[in-house]
């Protein structure tokens, strides 16, 4: 089987690999021809645990390649995946600019029956857009050719994208003729061989799944930062609670953990999205607008708790370890220590940061306006106060004692209660945790 996959960026590139391992003939295909010619080099424009050895490998075998025209490769492909993105316009709705470039592209171009499948996280009723974009295409060339169009949405969660795709919890797929059923089963047959499930829906219940998943996952989250706000207020410590919680079959135990806040490209977008989905349904989403609003202010949380401990931060040095939204990324996207460092150069501190992967993103996003350290050790000299934002492994079991003589005070705010409070109490540091 061919197919093609339109976007290399963390979905497509991704996906198109996996799909390779798997035995399928593949093309990537990106208009930027800087990455595409990175891509033919061997050089991964993201870090994903994995994915740089796979694509060689792919690519060496044949089966991964890489293109800038997806008119090249149309009459070769028995499906085309669209996983372009779909950025927040100004007002929180997806931008599906570029969802409905590639199938004007498919419909000027394609000479044969042909699948168009949208990977992207898009609203429900895109797929009408979508169909009716190349509907116009055709109409405009004077022909009447069959295609179909499906919504195939991903639940890759990075740091683990790999295992995710080849091991799913499930595969959802959503078609509305027998002819796309088949070619999308034919084309998943080997997860299918393995037992995993393979769901077949509708297309709007398909895009509205996504949205649903995800919308879901941050509602846990913002639930147990607010329950972990409450329990400092009232004495209890949410790690009990969190686990008194998880063992109720009904709730189960996975993202309910307090932090410092959610990030990345998936929850703050699609939250958003799915809130103007509904407005423009007439329908007002309260619990999801609650759910950003806990959102945007825990993020704010950690700069509370400083300015408690420390008062004016003018002229203080605050050590940050982590940068990304989450372990085993370099993904920034509406990560919690963007906010944070904004907070602390408006109030006149200075930022040293530290994070394994992330830098070179964090060079690109804030420029010089922060000090970038050699290593977590680095980053804490003649610090003030250090906040722990990403749990990187590296940074569960450091040496404190090489930390208490590095800092000028020791003041440790953890935003993701990876740390024991006995055991820093014992090493004289003022810790400060979510929720205890």
């Amino acid at each position: 089987m061919k197919i093609a996959i339109v976007g290399t960026g963390y979905v497509g590139l991704v996906s198109g690999t996996c799909f390779a391992e798997m035995g399928v003939d593949v093309t990537c295909i990106d208009i930027n021809e800087e990455k595409i010619a990175a891509l033919e080099r061997g050089e991964i424009p993201i870090y994903e645990p994995g994915l740089e050895p796979m694509v060689r490998r792919n690519v060496a075998e044949g089966r991964l390649k890489f293109s800038t025209s997806l008119a090249a490769v149309l009459p070769e492909v028995e499906i085309v995946f669209s996983a372009v993105g779909t950025p927040p316009d100004e007002d929180g709705s997806a931008d599906l600019s570029y969802v409905l470039d590639v199938a004007r592209t498919f419909g000027r171009n394609i000479n044969k029956y042909t699948l168009l499948v949208t990977k992207s996280t898009v609203p429900v009723g895109t797929a009408a857009k979508v169909r009716r974009a190349i509907e116009e295409e055709l109409a405009a060339r004077g022909v009447d050719l069959p295609f179909d169009v499906a919504s195939n949405p991903e639940f890759l969660k990075e740091g683990d994208a790999i295992a995710d795709f080849m091991k799913p919890d499930r595969v959802v797929v959503g078609v509305d003729s027998p002819r796309a059923r088949d070619i999308m089963a034919r084309l998943y047959r080997p997860l299918m061989l393995n037992n995993f499930r393979v769901i077949f829906t509708d297309i709007p219940s398909a895009e509205m799944i996504k949205y649903a998943a995800n919308s879901m996952l941050a509602t846990r989250i913002s639930f147990m930062n607010d329950i972990a706000n409450l329990c400092e207020l009232v004495g209890a410590d949410v790690n009990m609670v969190r686990k008194g919680l998880g063992s109720d079959t009904r709730i189960g135990s996975k993202f309910l953990y307090p932090g410092c806040g959610y990030g990345g490209s998936c929850f703050p977008k699609d939250v958003k999205a799915l809130i103007k989905t509904a407005e423009k349904a007439g329908y007002d989403m309260r619990v999801l607008r609650a759910v950003e609003d806990v959102n945007e202010d825990q993020k704010k949380l950690l700069f509370k708790k400083l300015e408690r401990e420390l008062g004016d931060l003018k002229g203080r040095r605050i050590a940050l370890w982590g940068l990304s939204f989450k372990p085993e990324t370099d993904d920034m996207r509406e990560a919690t220590s963007l906010v944070l460092i904004d907070l602390l150069k408006r109030a006149g501190a200075t930022v040293r940061v530290y994070d394994p992967v992330a830098m070179d993103e964090c060079r690109r996003r804030v420029g010089d306006t922060v000090e970038y350290a050699s290593d977590m050790y680095d980053a804490v000299v003649d610090a003030d106060a250090l906040l722990m934002l990403t749990e990187w492994k590296q940074f569960r079991m450091p040496s404190w004692e090489v930390v208490v003589r590095a800092m000028r005070t020791p003041l440790v705010i953890d935003g993701r209660n990876i740390y024991d409070s006995s055991e820093m109490a014992e090493r004289g540091i003022s810790y400060h945790c979510i929720g205890r």
